[in-house]
């Protein structure tokens, strides 16, 4: 049984959660201005959105795995764990443990959604079905070049806002705008993931981005992106929403320019995970900016 849950625990790949506790970190540090803020609710919401997101990557490992999209070929198995597809689980665990970890993620749902108001269930319900059917028919919208977009909203607009309407009961525009540059680099993940694979996805007929667009031209939209998110962040930092506090997120360039000129030179077999780190650090980076801007 210990075997099991480490096994399941591998394939729920726990170092992508990262992304999800900053999204909702986020979202809350933006309610501390004013008042309010309840670490009790930041929990809920946080352990909530890694129960969707760790389920979502079950279901995601589950479809890929028995539709024959993933073999022993494809260049993520060749740098991280794949219990499934080594036969270390069996199909039917790992789909029984992604729809237990969505139904204790849906029970927290409803006590915030009964607590803090029914927005929080139309969030939910959301992101449950945008996890779901990411790789599961009939839409299985990863592989219709849908992928990037849907993670952007979800990691970005969805879970800021849901985690500040958590705190504070209601929609800011200004946290909308926050949550862009977080989310396209969230988004870049899995552009880097696409980027990679694009040679092995092109010859399997799976749409992605980078097969759509072809390989320089989705680099470039992932150079271009990086940029983007810092041009923004700069922006809201001068003009508002942003604190000036939030120039903080400038400490992270050397990293995205290391990152950028190993890209362009040649994509790493790990570029997922560097990017991952870039999006990481730029993500503390503002969450503690925003604490500061908050006290201050």
């Amino acid at each position: 049984m210990a075997d099991l849950f480490r096994q399941l625990i591998l394939t729920s790949r726990p170092w992508s959660f990262t992304m999800t506790a900053i999204s909702v970190s986020v979202g809350s540090a933006l309610a501390v201005p004013g008042g309010g803020f309840s670490w009790g609710l930041y929990a809920l919401a946080l352990l909530g959105s890694v129960l969707m997101h760790a389920a979502t990557n079950l279901r995601n490992d589950y479809d890929d795995v028995t539709s024959g999209v993933d073999s022993p070929e494809v260049p993520t198995a060749r740098y991280r764990p794949h219990p499934l597809m080594d036969g270390r689980l069996e199909p039917r665990q790992v789909r029984a443990a992604a729809y237990a970890l969505w139904a204790l993620a849906a029970g927290i749902g409803l006590f915030l959604a009964a607590t803090r108001g029914w927005t929080v269930l139309w969030i939910g319900l959301i992101g449950c079905a945008a996890g779901l059917l990411y790789t599961a028919a009939p839409l299985r919208y990863k592989y219709l070049a849908l992928g990037e977009v849907s993670v952007f909203l979800m990691w970005g607009p969805l879970m800021v806002a849901g985690a500040y309407f958590v705190q504070r009961q209601r929609i800011d525009g200004g946290v909308l705008l926050v949550s862009v540059p977080f989310g396209v680099l969230v988004a870049l993940v899995l552009l880097a993931n696409n980027l990679r694979d694009a040679a092995f996805d092109g010859a399997r007929g799976i749409r992605t981005l980078p097969t759509l667009l072809g390989p320089r031209r989705g680099l470039r939209l992932y150079l271009g992106l990086i940029v983007a998110a810092y041009a923004v962040a700069v922006g809201m930092s001068l003009l508002g929403p942003l604190p000036r506090w939030s120039l903080l997120v400038l400490l992270s360039t050397p990293m995205a320019a290391k990152l950028l000129r190993q890209m362009a030179r040649e994509i790493p077999l790990d570029a997922d995970a560097q990017t991952a780190r870039l999006d990481t650090v730029f993500g503390l980076l503002l969450v503690v900016s925003l604490i500061l801007g908050g006290l201050a």
